[in-house]
């Protein structure tokens, strides 16, 4: 019942047209079992005058007053009849085909829609060429199924049913002798399902790995090359291909040895009935027509029952593929039980005694943080690597969930406001900026589609871009190219502010987003800045101290907790981490500065 239901669910909507394919396919495969009768009605009843195995209503269309007549009637007939077959087939195969493509069509929207609501968490441990896979190789799998072998198992059901009721009219005895190797197809076929479902679940997984390392490595093509990683990658992916290799030479050896022995099964059975038949035609046992039609039958039964091999094959790798779809589709989406509300949001954001871990590390990442950011303010977060600060920020737009304490906006529990209006209201700029492979106006503009141009390009002078795409060769129209691979790391992260502007958000998060800009640039954005977004609470994370230094408000962060926070200048008094970090980066800079004038 669990298979059926996983089967069946994904055929909502679109049934009727299966039930349409269905009822079609078991006519055809009636019509079909009257073929060989046509042979036996002109070899027996037209030529030694005995009794016909075709149905009444067939007979009376074919009675004449000699035989040549007859023969003729029975051409004519029997073409009109195969020109029926033929129009059902067509029409049964256009309404299979909407079937599948609709269901197909629906499962990669359902699946799509799901990743996307899927939690961050989720995301960080699932893997891009695995979820490829899923949303492609495996609703593929499915569709195939559904519309070649689950329709295939009706066909061989109706068929070898239709098939034994006309030969059991015509000799019991050879009925049992025709059918007495099925037993065995059956049973080779059940064994040969049993195993080969666990060998497509390591081919799956293995093909997922291939394809998971191959995404990666193009994906960061730039990382190989100037790392001169090319061989280390080649033998990564040969590594996994190996491996997929072997699995498959698994399943196909399998597959052989299946097909290999049905082959050698059939073959028993057409002897078995051919001799028998001779033995019972020569004995007037069975009619000249009869034996004919028997092979006829015998070929329709065995054969499609050998097909009965290839069916449980595809579906033992179905059921692994809808077990890997059902991994996606049953997770629980983040917007689950999330709250309908909807406040306005100005940017008076408040931390109170917030605490955070990971539910599988008891090991808290964040501990009693406690600030409060009026609106309109800039505050700056610093700190060392893995002290915290962009898990501040994943609570701040609830990719991440406190366990401990509360963030409010405007007074407002952000767990009581819904997830997709808080985002709204929170702009996120990253460090690593993700950018699609079309123009530079296109991913300016990509926030907001209906974006004048005047606006387009008032965004891209604040990030202090517009320059720099007016010397390109294309302007605005320049192509970016796959993850904006034609842009250096300070021109993305401005195309990253410059689409953030486009849209109105009360707070403005840069997540280290100017780390790749010079120091002049940099402050030339946040003057920028300044006058464009008076009233926009500004939270900067930055290793930078000089990023940081005109922020409204500092807070340095170290192993998750606030250790100092204050002024740039009531920072330098205490004489703390802040401090440290200040005579640091500036004692750097000064030593630069001598090193690129020549002074020992």
């Amino acid at each position: 019942m669990k298979r059926t239901k996983q089967f069946f669910k994904w055929m909502k909507g679109n049934k009727r047209y299966y039930l349409v394919a269905s009822l079609l396919l078991i006519s055809l495969q009636y019509f079909r079992t009257l073929t060989p009768l046509f042979i036996q009605h002109t070899v027996d009843t037209i030529f030694l005058g005995k009794e016909s195995n075709l149905p009444v209503f067939i007979q009376d269309l074919l009675i004449a007053d000699s035989i040549s007549q007859q023969l003729f009637l029975v051409a004519v007939v029997y073409v009109l009849f195969a020109l029926m077959r033929v129009s059902l087939m067509f029409v049964r195969r256009m309404i299979n085909a909407l079937f599948t493509e609709r269901i197909a069509y629906s499962m990669r929207n359902t699946l799509y829609k799901k990743i996307q609501n899927l939690s961050f968490s989720y995301h960080s441990h699932a893997e891009t060429g695995d979820l490829i896979q899923r949303c492609t190789t495996d609703v593929e799998t499915y569709r195939v199924f559904v519309g070649e072998q689950l329709i295939e198992i009706l066909r061989l059901i109706f068929l070898i049913t239709f098939s034994i009721i006309q030969m059991s009219r015509m000799n019991i005895n050879m009925t049992l002798i025709s059918l007495a190797i099925t037993p065995i197809i059956f049973g080779a076929s059940f064994i040969y399902f049993l195993l080969v479902k666990k060998i497509f679940k390591k081919v799956e997984e293995a093909e997922a790995k291939m394809t998971t390392t191959l995404q990666e490595s193009v994906t960061g093509i730039r990382v190989v090359k100037a790392f001169a990683k090319e061989k280390v990658e080649i033998d990564k992916f040969n590594n996994h291909s190996e491996i997929y290799m072997k699995e498959q030479y698994k399943l196909l050896r399998l597959m052989a040895i299946f097909w290999g022995g049905t082959d050698f099964i059939i073959f028993i059975q057409y002897c078995l009935t051919l001799s028998i038949g001779i033995y019972y035609a020569v004995n007037g046992q069975l009619d000249p027509g009869q034996f004919i039609a028997f092979l006829s039958y015998v070929g329709m039964i065995v054969w499609p029952m050998r097909q009965l091999g290839r069916i449980v094959g595809d579906f033992g790798k179905t059921t692994v593929a809808l077990d890997r779809l059902d991994e996606i589709v049953l997770k629980d989406s983040e917007h689950l039980n999330d709250s309908s509300n909807t406040p306005e949001i100005s940017g008076l954001v408040e931390f109170e005694n917030v605490g955070f871990h990971f539910d599988d590390d008891d090991k808290p990442l964040l501990k009693n943080i406690s600030f409060k950011v009026n609106k309109g303010e800039s505050i700056a977060i610093v700190g060392k690597t893995g002290s915290g600060k962009s898990t501040l920020i994943n609570l701040m737009t609830r990719l991440l969930d406190n366990q401990e304490g509360s963030i409010k906006f405007d007074g407002i529990d952000i767990k009581d406001i819904n997830k997709k209006h808080l985002r709204k209201n929170v702009g996120v700029i990253m460090q690593e900026p993700f950018l699609y492979s079309r123009t530079v106006y296109d991913n300016i503009r990509i926030m907001n589609k209906k974006a004048p141009e005047e606006q387009v390009f008032q965004a891209a002078s604040v990030a202090s871009l517009h320059e720099d795409i007016k010397a390109f060769e294309s302007g605005y129209k320049t192509m970016v190219g796959e993850r904006g691979v034609t842009l250096s790391g300070g021109q993305k992260q401005r195309v990253a502010i410059a689409r953030m502007l486009l849209n109105e958000k009360p707070v403005l998060i840069f997540d280290d987003s100017l780390s790749a800009v010079d120091t002049e640039t940099d402050i030339q954005i946040r003057t920028a800045l300044n006058d464009f977004r008076r009233n926009t609470t500004i939270f900067i994370i930055t290793h930078r101290i000089t990023t940081a230094m005109e922020a409204d408000k500092i807070i340095v962060l170290d192993k998750g907790e606030i250790v100092e926070m204050g002024t740039h200048k009531s920072l330098l008094k205490d004489n703390g981490i802040y401090a440290q970090l200040w005579d640091i980066q500036t004692n750097v800079e000064y030593d630069f500065m001598k090193l690129d004038k020549g002074v020992e």
